[in-house]
């Protein structure tokens, strides 16, 4: 079955990139940078006083090295899948640009490194809370992909983590502001994956990854699943202004950003279509930083 799908696809000649292309994909550029700016916001919000950038710095350098090694190694996990779907199969190893060996051993180095920056340079609770983002996403996740349509639940556990340790590397502890990040984040990534899925849905039925479209063909789940996670996420966006972290400017955004991200959802929910779902993953896009952004903004000093 594998072959017939393989052949359905020719191996087209890879087109020629530089260098620098081909290791922003092998490390996820844009996702990397995601985890940077969820991970200031972490620090900076969670800095009591005066912000320490020099241990911002620090942070952001660990939590990217970790970032950017984990996705290497996820790559070299699923590079049998990824060249069954349109979307991911020139990335750097289906493509043959970059061999197995070689991204091995760069993102085990980058991950380790980026686990010991965090443990010598900024404290011991973020460099855990790293370690267990990495073992999550590699190790739970990224199999969990081939088993269950529940990994996208999973998923947002490791995803949704590098708030906390920008909290943790500015407090040294856990508390329930910082938790709150956390849950923002986690709640975040729900609709944004449903509409991911959705919109690559025959794609990921090619591949063999489990998403919830793939047990849910009329999408009537689906939608469900990204309207309550959705209101979900408007409820724990209030934590920031009930905890006194953010002031009445960034609940006015908030409760605005969120009732445009559930117009969307509901909007999915009841037209199932590419369209509909383009739109929701597009609100999430634009939602995310305007929350932090305002957030920032409105911090209560």
């Amino acid at each position: 079955m594998m072959k017939a799908t393989v052949e359905a696809f020719p191996q087209a000649v890879p087109l020629e990139k530089s260098w620098v292309a081909v290791y922003s994909e092998l490390f996820k550029a844009q996702l990397t940078l995601l985890v940077l700016l969820t991970t200031a916001v972490g620090v900076y919000v969670g800095s009591p006083g005066n912000v320490d950038y020099l241990l911002m710095c620090k942070a952001l350098t660990g939590t990217g090295l970790l970032a950017a090694g984990a996705a290497a190694l996820n790559q070299l996990m699923e590079r049998d899948l990824d060249a069954l779907m349109r979307r991911t199969r020139e990335r750097p190893l289906p493509s043959g640009r970059l061999q197995p060996g070689t991204v091995l051993l760069i993102g085990a180095t980058t991950s380790l490194i980026g686990l010991a920056t965090l443990g010598f340079t900024v404290n011991r609770i973020t460099c855990l809370l790293g370690a267990a983002s990495l073992a999550s996403y590699l190790l739970i996740y990224t199999p969990m992909k081939r088993i269950s349509w529940m990994n996208t639940l999973v998923g947002a556990i490791p995803g949704a983590l590098p708030p906390l340790m920008g909290w943790t590397a500015a407090r040294g502890e856990i508390t329930s502001e910082g938790l709150a990040l956390f849950a923002i984040l986690a709640f975040w990534q729900l609709p944004h994956f449903m509409a991911i899925a959705w919109i690559y849905r025959d794609e990921y039925a090619r591949a063999g990854f489990q998403m919830l479209p793939m047990v849910d063909p009329d999408g009537h789940r689906t939608g469900r699943q990204a309207v309550s996670h959705t209101l979900a996420l408007i409820a724990v966006s209030l934590c920031p202004f009930l905890f006194r972290l953010a002031g009445p400017l960034y609940l006015v955004g908030a409760l605005t950003l969120g009732g445009i991200f559930i117009a969307c959802a509901l909007g999915f929910s009841r037209q199932l279509t590419i369209p509909s779902a383009r739109r929701l993953f597009y609100a999430s896009i634009l939602y995310l930083p305007l929350l932090l952004g305002a957030m920032v903004i409105d911090k209560v000093r």
